[in-house]
């Protein structure tokens, strides 16, 4: 059966790690990624934005969600919602049997945020869900998620508690410096996530689970390897990943990652194609794309998050 992120999120806590949540849009990637998570021992979270829900389908991807379960019956698998923008996609979903939704009402007033939230909130209570909500906003894109540059905004930690506590929101998203996308910082700067940001929240909310969005590293072996083999990836920078085991080690228990997964997929991919023209089986050069998606969560698991062997 599929799990909510209560339990996990107070382990993670406790533990000094983060739970990976890795966007899913085929079967390709929700098998490398529960492959990689079950053979390393950890839990995992599988989230679908709302842009995967209308490309693949909701139904297609909760029963390829189902069969990984059935597979892995004693892994840990949240299904969750990711940056649900109205009350009726997060009730569709929750309905449809996800353990988990976000409604990201940042880009309102706090107010407006507040009100929206907790009416989330309340539904998804009623029906066993949880719930991650958002606080300040981050700049990129990412699906529908289109904020520009210079006009994001950090987190303002005074006003947490009060967000949490007329929510009732399960889990807090905050911006302290990561951004949507593989295009999160301009060329020359020193990515620097805002620690004082992060520590201040959590004394305001301690024990509460803290979520980063926008945390994907962008590994420049696979913007190396789109660019050699016929793309056009210029200036393509992440966030460092000892700042996010950092970030693991203190109250953030969900860590979000989606860019990194689609360059490696499509780096292989495009590798492929250079290297055998002749072929046109999609099995082949999904094959290796598919390792490669396994190869990068194992090494988020091992070496960023710090989730093996927390089953």
């Amino acid at each position: 059966m599929l799990v909510t992120t209560k339990e996990m999120f107070k382990k993670a806590y406790d533990g000094g790690y983060a739970i990976g949540a890795f966007n899913v849009n085929n079967m390709e990637i929700i098998q490398g990624i529960t492959e990689a998570a079950s053979e390393l021992k950890s839990p995992v979270i599988l989230q679908v934005s709302k842009g995967a829900r209308e490309y693949a389908n909701h139904t297609y991807l909760v029963k390829l969600v189902e069969a990984a379960l059935k597979l892995y019956p004693d892994m840990p698998i949240a299904l969750h919602l990711d940056h649900g923008d109205s009350f009726e996609l997060c009730k569709s979903c929750i309905d449809g049997g996800f353990t988990s939704v976000m409604i990201d009402l940042s880009s309102k007033s706090f107010e407006e945020n507040v009100e929206g939230t907790k009416k989330v909130v309340e539904y998804a209570h009623a029906h066993g869900v949880v719930v991650e909500a958002e606080l300040g906003t981050l700049a990129g894109i990412e699906d529908d998620v289109k904020v520009e540059e210079g006009k994001q905004s950090y987190t303002d930690p005074s006003m947490v508690e009060e967000f949490v506590s007329k929510t009732n929101c399960d889990s807090l998203a905050i911006a302290i410096g990561t951004s949507h996308g593989a295009y999160k910082f301009k060329p020359g700067t020193k990515p620097q996530l805002r620690f004082d940001i992060l520590e201040e929240v959590s004394k305001r909310i301690p024990g509460f689970p803290i979520v980063l969005h926008g945390a994907s590293s962008v590994p420049q072996e696979f913007v190396k390897m789109v660019n050699e083999f016929g793309g056009h990836m210029p200036d393509a920078i992440g966030v460092p990943e000892d700042q996010l085991r950092h970030a693991a080690e203190l109250s953030v228990c969900k860590i979000n990652i989606d860019s990194d997964i689609r360059l490696a997929m499509t780096g292989n991919i495009r590798k492929y194609f250079a290297e055998h023209p002749d072929h046109f089986d999609p099995r082949q050069y999904l094959k290796p794309a598919r390792a490669a998606v396994k190869d990068m969560v194992a090494h988020k698991i091992k070496d960023v998050l710090g989730s093996a062997g927390k089953i």
